[in-house]
């Protein structure tokens, strides 16, 4: 495609910029016709990209898009990816325009997929979202997060009323769905306030798991199975991160509040409503599991969630129980109701997730295992710290847990679970 450069040149910038992307539809898919394999993009197509498209050009100052012709633009792209029928060109032209490539117009790429990402949510471009959620899959979750911060702000915080328009996207493109999930837990690690999931945010995903509890698992029920997921991607489900916000958010919310010096409200009832339910939902994802994993042959053998997820966050938890203590001078009924939540919730998170097969790990000698596992969960005042880095030795059965105690009244029991081989309860 070098060739046709001469030909742009002279254009104005949105011309050149749709003659580029009619001329990579055609090379591409001559490019599949003719089996190449790997199909992939040479270098000067790539060039072109950025001189063109991403007006990045090595070796010219070009003119830059006004704001009107740049949405022209997005309506021109999101037209090409609807109208192309054949999935694998679709996916080597989105890969040809936003694929990473560590340099100056990476972020000019990521500029332009940020706003074709969100109005294709807008005008329900399916095609544009299935693509985002394999280029989600496959960049560097540093990068993913940016992109879901921009559907956030778009779509939950900077315009009254447009959170529908996101919510309604979950039937159109589970794909996309699941790793926006898996992005949104990771840019929220609930580490202050301002990380702290908005509440039309949290409404919406606990929304779409309780329609849908295999919506979490898509990714890793349609992707082939490999030992080489990168580190640097997102995880290929979305429970790490789910489970991390149930645990953490009782005294995030209670650090929030302090921090605050406010009282509380109805906004933070209604979130610790929310995370009850989301606390349940993903335990009755978990409970899918087996079957799941005894179909592809993968029971014990695949952990879904990672141990090292695990240390980590036990070791925020311990940080936040920390915190606590600093900041309770006098005993109330409430002193350890935000505390015991939060260690009640990892005690039957890491059960459910072991008897499931989703954790592979040992009982019984690990001191994290023993202090969350042992129950009744000790009050708060006499925690023990829990280990940041435990070290487990393979997977070997466990025994229940005992009976929790009495809930607290703000935070109500919820009915027991059937068909569990042990005791438990899914959540206050």
């Amino acid at each position: 495609m070098g060739d046709i450069r001469q030909s742009l040149l002279p254009r104005d910038v949105l011309s050149a910029a749709k003659e580029l992307l009619y001329h990579l539809d055609i090379y591409i898919c001559n490019m599949v016709q003719s089996g190449r394999q790997p199909p992939q993009v040479d270098s000067k197509t790539l060039d072109l990209i950025e001189e063109f498209i991403l007006h990045t050009p090595k070796d010219r100052n070009t003119p830059r898009m006004s704001a009107l012709q740049e949405l022209q633009l997005l309506e021109i792209m999101c037209s090409c990816f609807q109208e192309q029928s054949r999935d694998t060109v679709r996916q080597l032209m989105f890969s040809a325009l936003f694929n990473l490539q560590g340099n100056q117009a990476d972020e000019s790429r990521m500029a332009l997929l940020s706003k074709l990402v969100s109005m294709a949510v807008a005008v329900g471009r399916v095609p544009i979202l299935e693509c985002a959620a394999t280029w989600l899959q496959r960049t560097h979750r540093l990068y993913c997060v940016r992109l879901a911060q921009v559907l956030v702000d778009d779509y939950c915080s900077m315009v009254p009323g447009s959170g529908p328009t996101l919510h309604n996207i979950h039937s159109a493109s589970p794909r996309f769905c699941c790793q926006f999930i898996a992005a949104v837990t990771t840019l929220y690690d609930l580490t202050s306030e301002e990380l702290t999931p908005p509440m039309e945010l949290l409404q919406m995903i606990v929304s779409w798991i309780q329609d849908d509890p295999r919506l979490v698992l898509i990714t890793f029920l349609n992707s082939p199975l490999s030992g080489s997921q990168p580190i640097s991607s997102l995880d290929v489900t979305p429970l790490g991160g789910l489970i991390r916000w149930c645990i953490k958010a009782p005294l995030a919310y209670r650090r929030n509040k302090k921090q605050a010096n406010d009282g509380s409200s109805d906004g933070e009832l209604d979130a610790a409503r929310l995370f009850s339910a989301l606390h349940l939902s993903v335990l009755q994802v978990f409970m899918l599991l087996p079957n799941i994993l005894n179909e592809k042959g993968l029971f014990g053998r695949l952990a879904l969630l990672q141990m090292e997820s695990v240390a980590a966050l036990t070791s925020d938890l311990s940080r936040l129980l920390d915190q606590a203590d600093k900041h309770t001078h006098a005993a109330t009924s409430d002193t350890h109701a935000a505390p015991q939540l939060a260690l009640d919730r990892l005690a039957q998170a890491l059960q459910v997730a072991m008897a499931s097969g989703a954790l592979l790990c040992s009982r019984g000698t690990s001191d994290l295992l023993q202090l969350v596992l042992s129950g009744p969960v000790i009050p708060h005042a006499a925690h023990s710290p829990i280990p940041a880095h435990p070290t487990l030795p393979p997977h070997t059965p466990h025994t229940p847990l005992a009976a929790h105690p009495a809930p607290h009244a703000q935070y109500p029991a919820q009915p027991f679970m059937t068909g569990m081989p042990f005791p438990f309860r899914p959540g206050h």
